[in-house]
């Protein structure tokens, strides 16, 4: 046997992975300086009146909305896991609901204005977005269309050099602070997935009318909101894209968008665990902590290898997307599998901690309510997993 052999196996040891470079880690230190120290104090506050729109603009003056952005643009030129380091750290330190407005920002609307955009667009978007100066919300889901893309109704009707938008987006994340919103419409009905077509439409236009905020089950400190067109009247040059692409266009978007929220929702789920390894080293019943209990300690590992599973399998399919892949079905794969892991984990977390799980003081019950929403955005369980049944020719 060599020396090392014999060694004891330290499981204290904090490694990172190794899809994580030494910048990865500076940058990940310097994100999770800044949550701890400016955005976790405030997460109870939050849950009640939302967070403000000061967060964009501090992030926005960190850089930290355009970690993976074009350095023309303002960005920092990083990469796709650049903005997972972000996802994760704003997700486990901060808040969930927190966490999804700001991937609205950077992870969802930013994405297809940054590929599609004109010089112009990016100019009036982009920059002033990855600087913290404007918010970004994303138009997809509507009353009748939310996984199904293909349903939606939104009509774009061209007139003259003008182009008129009728419809209604609902469940719309920073729906109600946005300047302006990537919309999904139809423009021909009779073309398939080639008779859709995404518009910059801003928020302050004629014709355009915001809900008062939704109530939710979690997600509590992001807004959410009902948006109608009524007769919206915008120019050619709002056009993102080409028109009839837009249905490609959003699909391509789903991608960046469902991985980030896998890295996110793992990164949730590690953090209630974390919370329970605590309670269930210091909280006793018979006479010894329950952690010493068999039930709870194997309990404990089953979540620890479902946390550490989708954790690998999320790097791994961002691995093939930074390599220039198109993994969609991997994509999918990896949203069914981690979103129900972390609903899992969660969901015995709050059970571990008994009463005091369901009660707000520990923390467990919101981050119970705030990942339930996982298997559900961004395209369901179900779509997903029809996804991968199709790539096989089923």
């Amino acid at each position: 046997m060599t020396p090392a052999a014999t060694l004891k196996p330290d499981h204290g040891a904090r490694r990172r992975h190794d899809v994580f470079t030494e910048e990865h880690e500076d940058l990940r230190a310097s994100v999770r300086r800044f949550v701890r120290s400016e955005l976790t104090p405030h997460i109870d506050e939050w849950e009640e009146t939302t967070f403000p729109n000061a967060v964009f603009a501090r992030l926005g003056e960190l850089g930290f909305l355009g970690l993976d952005k074009p350095e023309e643009l303002g960005g920092q030129g990083g990469d796709f896991l650049s903005a997972m380091v972000l996802v994760e750290e704003l997700y486990y330190g901060a808040n969930a609901g927190l966490a999804m407005g700001v991937g609205v920002q950077t992870d969802m609307a930013m994405p297809p204005i940054v590929a599609f955009g004109t010089p112009e667009q990016k100019q009036e978007w982009a920059v002033p977005a990855i600087a913290g100066q404007k918010i970004l919300c994303l138009g997809i889901s509507e009353p009748d269309a939310g996984s199904d893309v293909a349903a939606i109704k939104t009509r774009a009707v061209r007139d003259g050099d003008d182009w008129v938008i009728n419809g209604t987006k609902t469940y719309i994340t920073n729906g109600g602070r946005a300047d302006v919103i990537v919309l999904v419409t139809k423009t021909d009905p009779e073309a398939g997935y080639d008779g859709f077509t995404v518009f910059l439409v801003p928020m302050d236009s004629a014709g355009v009318t915001r809900s008062k905020p939704l109530e939710k089950l979690g997600m509590h400190a992001s807004d959410t909101a009902l948006i109608g067109f009524e007769d919206v009247r915008v120019p050619g040059s709002a056009v993102l894209g080409d028109v009839g692409r837009g249905f490609y266009q959003i699909m391509w978007e789903l991608q960046g968008e469902r991985l980030s929220g896998c890295a996110g929702n793992i990164a949730a789920a590690q953090r209630a665990f974390d919370l329970t390894l605590e309670f269930a080293r210091t909280r006793k019943t018979f006479g010894r902590p329950i952690g010493q209990h068999q039930a709870v300690r194997h309990r404990l590992a089953e979540m620890a290898i479902k946390l550490e599973a989708g954790r690998e399998l999320t790097y791994a399919t961002a691995r093939r997307m930074m390599a220039g892949e198109y993994p969609v079905r991997e994509v999918s794969m990896t949203k069914v599998f981690t979103c129900r892991a972390a609903n899992e984990v969660v969901d015995e977390c709050v059970q571990l901690h008994g009463g005091a799980g369901y009660m707000k003081e520990y923390g467990i019950e919101r981050i119970w309510r705030d990942v339930r929403l996982c298997r559900i955005g961004g395209g369901t369980d179900e779509i997903m997993l029809d996804v991968v049944g199709k790539s096989f020719g089923l």
